[in-house]
């Protein structure tokens, strides 16, 4: 019979070791950390990457970070992040290191994202992201410029004025048309409403002289270009920077492809009509999860977090704890016969220290802009 308990006990041991070897274990190194930097990055450039509309977002914070290990598979990052809208368009071809970030007082974007990537031999790659994305103003600017709807009136009459204005007058011998609308805002000035405009255009099958309906060309090979205009309907000022036809790489396959057909795309022409939206910025993409892997935290609304552990939101703290002894001190009107504590000794004993030592926090990261 002891010989069965025995027995049974050791296997309980034995099966105890072999699932504890395979639970998952959680690691949270510092946001600032060249680890957590290298995937924020990979994060920011896939982002980019599927943003088809509007303009690039530059990293601003590694909020938090942990990564989940299992034994026999990739490890998974799970990040969160905090992104600025840039002033570069999507299809812009400047490195979004060299792209400021949109200020507060001209309304910036700001997007909290929520990112899981896998690390592989083949490296990091994105499984799922998703993203909310709000503006950020300054608390009191009287004066500066409001963002308005895309399809406010007054402003869409600058956009079409300013850009009839830039066919005529340009030298690529080319007519242009309005691809999408990147944001409009107003100013009340001394003679009355002043309006800011930046849109992209895309180049058709018309020379600056046709009259004729034009059509846009195809994006693969269409010349690409953003301009700003700014003034009234009937005075402007508009100035484009045009794109040369430029080719990115492909974030999941690390291959180089040509740029793809928006998906948001503002045209003129027959069937080309621009769709107008009441929006006042473009939003990133809510929700990509096409595995549906259900790794994505519980920060925002779409989906609950399957990660049980999750980092101290505060800074550690570390107390030093004196051991009692291991005998009760003696007290010598009681017990003369008791040796006394040697005063030397004493003397050695490390100081009781009373307050807490706080660990400087390794998340939130440093911000990059603001």
């Amino acid at each position: 019979m002891q010989l069965w308990v025995t027995v049974a006990v050791l296997g309980l041991l034995v099966m105890g070791s072999w699932a504890q070897g395979m639970m998952p274990t959680f690691s949270f190194p510092p946001c600032d950390s060249p680890e957590a930097e290298a995937a924020a990055l990979v994060a920011q450039d896939f982002l980019n990457a599927q943003h088809t509309h509007g303009y690039k977002y530059a990293l601003n914070r590694i909020e938090k970070i942990k990564i989940l290990s299992k034994p026999g598979r990739a490890d998974t990052y799970l990040l969160e992040l905090d992104l600025l809208e840039t002033t570069c368009h999507v299809l812009d071809p400047t490195p979004v290191s060299q792209c400021p970030v949109r200020q507060k007082r001209t309304m910036a974007v700001e997007a909290d994202c929520d990112f899981a990537l896998t690390n592989t031999t083949q490296g990091l790659s994105v499984v799922a992201f998703k993203c909310k994305t709000e503006t950020e103003s300054e608390e009191e600017c009287l004066g500066c410029p409001s963002l308005v709807p895309f399809n406010d009136t007054d402003g869409f009459q600058l956009i079409e004025n300013s850009l009839d204005s830039f066919n005529k007058n340009n030298t690529l011998n080319t007519k242009f048309a309005l691809l999408e609308i990147g944001r409009m805002a107003s100013q009340i000035v001394s003679g009355g409403h002043k309006y800011f405009a930046e849109y992209a255009i895309i180049g058709t099958n018309c020379t600056s002289y046709d009259e004729d309906i034009c059509i846009p060309q195809n994006h693969t090979v269409a010349i690409h270009g953003l301009c700003l205009a700014e003034g009234s309907a009937n005075l402007n000022d508009v100035d484009c920077k045009i794109f040369s036809p430029t080719q990115t790489v492909d974030p999941a396959s690390n291959a180089t492809v040509r740029v793809q057909q928006l998906l948001h795309a503002h045209t003129f022409g027959p069937h080309y009509h621009p769709t107008i939206h009441d929006l006042r910025h473009h939003k990133l993409t809510a929700l990509h999860d096409p595995a549906a892997s259900g790794l994505l935290s519980a920060e925002s609304d779409e989906s609950a977090e399957v990660v049980a552990v999750v980092p101290p939101k505060e800074a550690p703290v570390v107390k030093r704890e004196v051991s009692a002894p291991e005998a009760p001190a003696v007290d010598a009107t009681v017990k003369p016969e008791a040796p006394a504590v040697d005063a030397t000794v004493m003397s050695k004993k490390p100081p009781i220290i009373l307050k807490p030592i706080l660990l400087a926090p390794i998340c939130p990261g440093k911000k990059k802009h603001f």
